[in-house]
């Protein structure tokens, strides 16, 4: 068989990759109501299904990142469309809230496998030093998860029930996604990670992969880096609504400001795919962090204008999903970059499903404007930790 060029490779990654997000990660968005009226199980033990997968995704992560590196990762999302399906199948036919949990487990695993990180990981190993552009459409696709989603789980809840919703979404993901990741996805073979392009436009020559201390340095800098901007992230999904309304805006304004993040950040990675291989990926890193640090703070300091605060959140945000997937194959080379992508990934799952539940707590307990404060203290942190990166990472 000819071999898919790249262009249709991450299109059917992306299309996979907004099937699986919003099977996954947005689906309590639009179904925990319904399930919770439903059952009568508590909204807080429906919604934890998802910080459950997570935990999942985040244990599983680097098992999947080894994998990769030694199957490619056709194998591997292959076994992620199969995971989902078994999941929200389970979900589906879910009684009692042990089986409930039992099929987040499942849904975790495959979203271990199969979201952002495996789907980095996969160009990575397919297309080496010159995957920068593929991860950077990836994630312009990956942007329109919710917008695609949210309706149609509305729409799937509202003809066919929550169930009837989850049992569709699973036979998506074996009708769908299974096919385009066994018959679009070549074989580890077929296309190395040998330096070949990708089809990326030539941009700045990579420099050589960072070695000995400085690279555990730079490993533990990253990780770190990644795991608070995690942090952050997860907790303003969740408790966007509170914080605004805190300032005294109603629900329905609230909810219209809080739509204006989506459009910020694939706005923000249109203008990374079209200049982003003019510079290094640490400058990503570096305009990503700033840009939330200053939309929080913003925030924090009560702003007039708080879509304007938004607007940096949400740009700072949807390049912070590029610089994830670029930056370690800048610094660390494309050799063994599917492992390192799931040792990074692991201690952001964990956070990432641990910090809606954590700040919750400190809401309640000492009110939304501390949990703020807290968030702006940490992305102040993480543009400090991207300098010593920087440093690091610079070439004597």
């Amino acid at each position: 068989m000819p071999k898919p060029s790249p262009r249709v490779v991450i299109s059917a990654l992306g299309i996979t990759q907004i099937l699986a997000w919003g099977s996954s990660f947005y689906l309590p968005a639009v179904l925990a109501q319904p399930i919770a009226a439903d059952t009568g199980w508590s909204l807080g033990w429906v919604v934890g299904g998802l910080s459950v997968g997570l935990l999942a995704a985040g244990l599983v992560a680097p098992k999947v990142g080894r994998t990769i590196d030694a199957k490619g990762g056709r194998p591997v999302l292959m076994a992620s469309s199969i995971l989902l399906a078994a999941g929200l199948a389970t979900i589906a036919l879910a009684h009692s809230l042990p089986v409930y949990m039992f099929a987040w487990l499942l849904v975790g695993v495959g979203m271990g496998s199969g979201l952002y990180d495996a789907g980095f990981a996969t160009l990575g190993r397919l297309y080496g030093k010159d995957a920068r552009r593929a991860i950077t459409t990836l994630t312009l696709w990956g942007g329109f998860a919710s917008t695609v989603c949210w309706p149609l789980s509305a729409w799937l809840v509202e003809h066919f029930g929550w169930r009837g919703a989850c049992a569709a979404y699973a036979a998506i993901h074996v009708l769908v996604s299974l096919p385009l990741h066994a018959f679009v996805l070549p074989n580890i073979g077929s296309l190395a990670a040998d330096g070949r392009s990708s089809g990326a436009k030539p941009g700045i020559p990579s420099p050589p992969p960072l070695t000995g201390t400085r690279r555990i340095r730079a490993f533990a800098l990253l990780a770190t880096i990644l795991t608070l901007g995690a942090v952050t992230a997860s907790m303003i999904g969740v408790h966007l609504l509170t914080f605004l309304q805190a300032r005294g805006l109603g629900l329905a304004a609230a909810v219209a400001l809080g739509a204006l993040v989506g459009p910020s950040q694939v706005g923000a990675r249109i203008v990374e795919m079209a200049f982003g291989r003019h510079y290094h990926p640490i400058w990503t890193m570096a305009a990503s962090v700033t840009l939330v640090a200053g939309g929080i703070l913003l925030l924090l300091v009560g702003v007039p204008i708080p879509a304007f605060a938004l607007a940096l959140y949400g740009a700072g945000n949807g390049i912070g999903s590029i610089a994830k997937g670029t930056l370690p194959l800048s610094l660390f080379g494309p050799d063994g970059y599917a492992s390192l992508m799931g040792k990074l990934a692991m201690p952001s799952l964990l956070a990432q499903a641990l910090s809606p539940s954590l700040g919750a707590i400190l809401i309640e307990g000492s009110g939304p404007g501390a949990a703020l404060g807290l968030l702006a203290a940490l992305t102040c942190l993480n543009i400090t930790l991207v300098g010593l990166l920087w440093v690091t990472a610079r070439r004597s």
